[in-house]
């Protein structure tokens, strides 16, 4: 008998700029509607989320702007659209309170991360508002300070 491949953990793909950019106030976690040369595509780690946003349109929420790579060994025989729009998948519930923090609240809602859960492949989605330059140079700050203190601390 054969052993089966255990299917890889962790995170595929990070939104860093969305973090510097956005103050993320509440995180979802989304399913993706994928193709099969992506899910060999995001296996690879072939995959970036700079400048991906959520739109959501008549009920439904939509990944836009994020690039999967398509392998040349796996999508010989398939027409690959590296930036197309993805749907995302989410109950009622969660695209409700999503809709109205974007309508009403002024939040935006952008992609944070993609990652394997068990077998599955996930988005983390987060609503976020926007930070101004100032509050950006305020995290730096304090991410260099935290940083000296570690340093420290070590020796």
């Amino acid at each position: 008998m054969s052993k089966q491949k255990k299917h890889p953990q962790g995170t595929i793909a990070q939104n860093k700029k969305a973090r510097h950019d956005y103050f993320i106030e509440h995180k979802f976690e989304a399913g993706m509607v994928l193709a099969g040369w992506e899910v060999k595509s995001l296996r690879a780690g072939k995959a970036q989320l700079v400048d991906s946003y959520v739109l959501l349109k008549n009920g439904e929420a939509w990944l836009i702007g994020c690039h999967i790579a398509p392998l040349t060994t796996a999508s010989t025989h398939v027409i690959a659209d590296p930036l197309r729009t993805r749907k995302l998948l989410l109950n009622k519930r969660e695209l409700e309170k999503i809709t109205t923090a974007v309508q009403q609240k002024g939040f935006a809602c952008v992609a944070l991360a993609i990652y394997w859960k068990q077998h599955l492949i996930k988005c983390e989605i987060g609503l976020g508002k926007g930070k101004k330059e100032y509050d950006k140079r305020n995290t730096e700050k304090e991410r260099d300070s935290d940083r000296e203190v570690a340093r420290a601390m070590r020796h």
